[in-house]
């Protein structure tokens, strides 16, 4: 088991770097911010859709990998956390043109009301975004419209701060899979 954990160890290291990935190393993003100064402030909108599935033959892209002692008698399923890879999309069709993914996690942790902890990265794959990421982290209560922080980025989206506001479009409350449309307003240099 040991030796599994170290070959996926080096698995990590050698392919994330060739995997969507800013192209610059260290002496770019130090010359990068000896010109942040002198740089203007840019605004970014996104819009997209989020599919979480947990069920079906193919394409799960949610599972639960952790729980409380009590989630399974909980009405809010306190406790309850999923690791997720979700894909963005241009429309609300799972079929059309796949922006990137949502990768992370997220947690039930209202005790007394339905609300997740959300912390997640949403990295683009294709378009002017290729490789940058916006880094997502905070509450997101079970209500109809939420927002939520983007507390950082990468490539495109250094520095970045903003909000990512999401309205459920639709559920499906025997499989849990859900479609999320997102519009992101993102401050960066």
């Amino acid at each position: 088991m040991e030796n599994l954990a170290i070959l996926l160890l080096v698995i990590f290291l050698v392919a994330m770097p060739m995997a969507h990935c800013v192209k610059e190393g260290a002496e770019e993003v130090d010359e990068w911010f000896d010109k942040l100064p002198y740089v203007k402030q840019k605004v970014t909108k996104l819009h997209f859709f989020f599919h979480d599935r947990f069920a079906g033959k193919h394409n799960i892209t949610a599972v639960r990998v952790a729980h409380g002692p009590d989630t399974d008698k909980s009405p809010t399923s306190f406790g309850l956390v999923f690791i997720m890879d979700d894909p963005l999309t241009e429309r609300m069709n799972s079929t059309s043109k796949e922006l990137g993914r949502a990768q992370g996690l997220y947690a039930f942790s209202g005790q007394h009301e339905l609300s997740l902890l959300m912390s997640f990265n949403l990295v683009f794959t294709t378009g002017e975004f290729n490789g940058s990421t916006l880094t997502v982290l905070g509450r997101n209560p079970a209500v109809l419209h939420r927002e939520m922080p983007i507390v950082g980025g990468s490539g495109v989206f250094r520095m970045a701060r903003g909000v990512a506001s999401a309205k459920l479009r639709s559920f499906n409350m025997t499989t849990g899979n859900a479609l999320i449309e997102y519009n992101v307003v993102v401050m960066h240099y």
